[in-house]
């Protein structure tokens, strides 16, 4: 594929990125995703070609966005992401990913197979619940600047570990088998928090594998922070 034609084929996939208060849209304006940056989110609504607009909200600018008054009425629990779609809001990702996939069934990110979907579900939240709360900002504020970078090297390696496991027996060329599913939305990021964070992934070579068949599809390179014109540069260090 020429640059002209690779480029074309990711613009197709960026969504419009408003730099506006948090308040939610009129129901009849495309979904509308609260978000930082690196987020499974991005990557399932692209590979589902559903349309959506980005409400930029920074982690770190003033002390946090997520914070606010205002986006706690969007979020009690003052995270991203969070998704305001058929006039109503979600959160937690594997939350709103289901939502979409029962909602939204066309190209489907869980297999037909129940063993496979139970494989699929296992690994997203080994991710979403045993990785990702153990490295996000407000932990690291909590361990402090000297430790953080051990601390989460620690988490991570600990939970890829895990992950390499069980896709020791699922994987085919993505993460179960030979289809994309919520999983490589889940693997994905937390792949590039992994080196954000130095972690030595060559312990993980399906894990790696993995990455290296979804780097450059559009859904997924769409979803990276390095393409993400508001991603402040403490985000991808």
């Amino acid at each position: 594929m020429s640059v002209m034609g690779k480029h074309s084929l990711l613009s197709s996939f960026l969504p419009i990125r408003i730099k506006s208060s948090f308040g939610i849209l009129p129901a009849s304006t495309k979904p509308n995703v609260y978000t930082f940056v690196k987020v499974p989110l991005e990557a399932a609504l692209n590979l589902k070609e559903i349309p959506y607009d980005i409400k930029p909200v920074s982690l770190i600018k003033g002390g946090g966005e997520q914070h606010s008054n205002e986006f706690r009425e969007i979020n009690p629990m003052e995270q991203v992401p969070a998704l305001h779609i058929d006039n109503h809001t979600l959160i937690e990702s594997l939350n709103i990913l289901q939502y979409l996939e029962e909602t939204r069934p066309h190209r489907p990110l869980m297999p037909a197979d129940p063993v496979k979907r139970a494989r699929v579900r296992e690994i997203c939240e080994v991710i979403a619940s045993g990785i990702q709360p153990l490295q996000n900002l407000v932990v690291l504020i909590y361990v402090g600047e000297e430790r953080k970078k051990e601390w989460a090297q620690h988490w991570i390696t600990r939970g890829l570990t895990a992950v390499e496991k069980l896709l020791s027996s699922s994987a085919g060329k993505y993460c179960v088998g030979d289809e994309i599913t919520l999983a490589d939305c889940c693997l994905i990021p937390q792949i590039f928090n992994a080196r954000r964070f130095l972690v030595d992934l060559r312990p993980f070579p399906t894990i790696l594998r993995v990455d290296r068949h979804l780097e450059n599809h559009p859904a997924f390179t769409a979803a990276h922070p390095n393409n993400q014109p508001d991603c402040p540069p403490e985000a991808t260090k």
